[in-house]
């Protein structure tokens, strides 16, 4: 019998071809099942995108909510401090300090105290000498005692070792016409002072006396033992840099910081917005949906927000009660506009009020959203179950696949099969045939 090693060649007819055609017929539910998880996969991908701006907007809306006991008004004020004469001192306003005008007058400037040994032989180290260093203040962790010996016995050992301990206190070496003498140098402030024993001491000498800045703030006394002064004004740090009499202004501005906070929210809430749009849509020039027309937490998502829009009110006796009220508008595609001079305005007849109802709108809205981009929020539940959809797609494919596999093995055994009859009888009819015209009379006949 004769074998046929590739379908059709025994038959001469194009049994591969119908092999093909009919696993293609067999694989059509594999290709639906295919066309589902592509829109499936789409969805979740859009959700995906959909969580990321909605993500940014809650970002942005919780930049408008002040911290816990902190004043609404306070969480968007920034404050700043002028100095009328700059060369007296310098000084910086944060959050805490109050507008106002200050009187300064400053007595005396915190000083470093500083000791300066005797030029050579005066001071010539040798190894068993000490230098102890006391301190007016927290002695018991500052205390230090440095002891020589053969490897530091010098001027230049005895300043490595004194900056090596690491007190608050520096070495440095001046080589002057004298000779070479060592310099320390300590803190600002008179809990700074030191007191200097062991056998090397005689031989510094005290140049500069350790001393607290003293100075009258809109006439009370003050001192400090650094010339950088944070604890006397709330609010305001002061830098004294030589004795006199200056005024300091602090103003507060409550303009830039909330204006900022509200462009960066309608920044965000307008890219959530065009995306929302985008998703939901029908082109009826192209006949194609947007990847969650229809979806149901998207709808939801996009009315929540516009209800938040015009339902949040601020409460109270402000006449500014609503977003519109400070200039914000809605235009025709559903996007925020901010009108600067009339927030300007509001903020000008009360600050307070604006911030309250903007610090109101804020929580509003990242409450609002947590419950759409929240571990445990909608759009998590829906990319959730869209991905069981998607992974029991994907398991009825494999199977899918498995069978064809089997399916294709049966066609291809029985096409063999009638491939390998057809060749052996097209062999018995050669041979007949030629049989036949081999007959007496078969040419007369023919």
């Amino acid at each position: 019998m004769a074998t046929v090693t590739s379908l059709g060649v025994g038959s001469g007819l194009d049994l591969e071809g119908l092999v093909t055609q009919l696993i293609a017929a067999e694989r059509q539910p594999v290709t639906a099942l295919q066309t589902k998880e592509t829109a499936v996969s789409t969805k979740i991908s859009a959700l995906g995108s959909l969580k990321s701006k909605l993500a940014d907007l809650q970002t942005a809306a919780k930049d408008l909510m002040p911290t816990t006991g902190q004043a609404a008004l306070s969480k968007f004020a920034s404050f700043a401090a002028t100095v009328t004469d700059a060369t007296i001192a310098s000084a910086t306003a944060s959050t805490g300090a109050v507008a106002g005008s200050y009187s300064l007058n400053v007595s005396k400037l915190a000083q470093a105290q500083r000791f300066v040994s005797s030029a050579p032989p005066a001071l010539s180290p040798a190894a068993g000498d000490t230098l102890s260093f006391s301190f007016a203040t927290d002695g018991t962790t500052r205390n230090k005692t440095i002891t020589l010996d053969s490897t530091n016995a010098s001027l230049t050992g005895l300043r490595n070792a004194i900056n090596d301990a690491n007190m608050g206190v520096s070495a440095t070496i001046v080589n002057g016409s004298n000779g070479a003498q060592l310099i320390l140098t300590g803190s600002e402030g008179l809990d700074n002072e030191i007191t200097l024993g062991g056998s090397l001491a005689s031989a510094l000498t005290q140049t500069v006396a350790a001393q607290d800045a003293e100075f009258e703030l809109n006439g009370i006394a003050a001192t400090s033992s650094t010339n950088k002064v944070s604890d006397v004004l709330d609010g305001v740090t002061l830098t004294l840099t030589k004795l006199g009499s200056t005024t300091i202004t602090v103003t507060q501005d409550n303009t830039t910081g909330l204006t900022t906070a509200l462009n960066s929210f309608i920044d965000k809430y307008n890219a959530a917005n065009t995306l929302m749009k985008t998703q939901g849509a029908y082109d009826e020039s192209t006949k194609k949906a947007g990847a969650l027309q229809g979806n149901s937490t998207l709808r939801d998502t996009q009315s929540a927000l516009r209800n938040l829009l015009f339902g949040t009110t601020a409460g109270g006796t402000t006449k500014y009660q609503r977003l519109s009220d400070l200039g914000i508008s809605v235009q025709s595609d559903g996007s925020l506009k901010l009108d600067s001079s009339k927030l300007s305005t509001a903020l000008t007849a009360d600050a307070n009020g604006v911030a309250n109802l903007v610090a109101k709108a804020g929580t509003a809205f990242s409450a609002r959203l947590e419950y759409v981009v929240g571990s445990s929020g909608s759009i998590q539940i829906a990319t959730d179950s869209a991905n069981r959809i998607l992974k029991d797609y994907k398991d009825r494919e494999a199977t899918l696949e498995r069978r064809l596999v089997t399916i294709e093995a049966r066609y291809r055994k029985q096409f063999s099969s009638l491939d390998t009859m057809l060749a052996n009888l097209n062999k018995t009819s050669s041979y007949l045939t030629q049989q036949l015209s081999s007959l007496p009379g078969a040419s007369s006949s023919n």
